[in-house]
This record gives C-alpha cells, structure tokens and sequence, in this order.
C-alpha cells in the first residue's frame, strides 16, 4: 500500500541539508514527490512531500527523522497525508498577485484577508525586505501565486485588492498566470 507523508525541516543553513534529506528518503525506500527548500535568514527551511509502501514506512521515516535531528542538529516533523497528490482543482484559474512598497506590518495579512474573502487559495508566496540602494528605505517585495474559482468576480477582487493597496501605499499587480505544460 503506498502512502504520502509530509515533512518540514528547519535548520542553520549548511551544505550538505539537501543531500542529507534525500538520503534520509532514499534509505527508507520512499520517493520525493514535490518539494520547496530556501534559505531564511540563516535557516535552510523545507517542505516536501514523499511516498513509500508498505506497513513498516511511517516507522522507517520516524527512526530516520530523530537520527538526522540528533546528529545534524536540524528540526523534522512529518506526518501521513490523506489521499493523493492534487492537481489543479477543477473551476479555478491560476492568478498571480505582486506587491511592492515601503515595508510596514500587515501587508501580507491584508492581502492574504482579501484573496480568502474572494475565496483564492494561496499556492506559492515569496515575500523580501531590503534596503532601498539610494535611500535605505526597507522596500518590501510579496510575489503570490494563487487559484481562484472562475465564479469569483475579477473585478470585485481586482477593486478590493487595489482598495487595500491604496490604503497600505503599496503597488499591487494582479494577473492570469499562465498554464503549465
């Protein structure tokens, strides 16, 4: 029987993190399904998503999670997903939304508020604070992936979208993200 388990990872970024998780799948005779890794700050963070067979594979992956904790020092928590990997969900078009401004608090949480009220799901979200070049002003970047449900209205979502944007002073672009194929 196959089963899926998802995994995070945290730990103070190294080489060796990837080769050390891959190993980990790979001795306990599982397959890495989808997966996202960065660098935060000066923490190598991971979400990944992995299949095994059989009744032994959840103990497997729990004995190898405490000993890559114990002698890499990094933080594992995994956990059984119920049923298969998705695909797009039927109905919805992939958008993508871009925030650029003066970094304050509650531009994410704003955005976030009026996507879920709109009822978009959030795929992917990238967010960076850095210094402006010439002024030094903390600039604050948000580049979001999401799926919307075709019987959202666009421009409902578009004027409220900008309403927040307006009221945050930052600049917010919203688009169709194209298929992948």
């Amino acid at each position: 029987m196959r089963r899926v388990f998802a995994l995070s990872a945290i730990g103070h970024d190294r080489p060796g993190i990837v080769a050390d998780l891959a190993e980990l799948i790979f001795e306990c005779d599982c397959n890495l399904e989808d997966s996202s890794m960065t660098i935060l700050g000066t923490e190598f963070a991971v979400l990944l998503l992995l299949s095994g067979e059989g009744d032994e594979v959840e103990r497997r992956l729990s004995a190898a999670c405490k000993r890559l904790e114990w002698e890499k020092r990094l933080t594992v928590f995994f956990r059984p997903v119920d049923g298969e990997p998705a695909a797009r969900p039927a109905g919805t078009a992939a958008m993508t939304c871009t925030v650029t401004g003066v970094d304050k608090a509650g531009i994410v949480a704003r955005v976030a508020r009026t996507l879920a009220e709109h009822g978009a799901n959030v795929t992917n979200l990238k967010t960076q604070a850095r210094r402006g070049a010439e002024s030094g002003t903390p600039i604050f970047t948000m580049q979001l992936e999401m799926e919307v449900p075709r019987s959202t209205d666009r421009r409902a979502l578009a004027r409220d979208l900008e309403r927040v944007a307006g009221e945050l002073c930052v600049e917010l672009a919203l688009a169709d993200r194209p298929a992948e194929g």
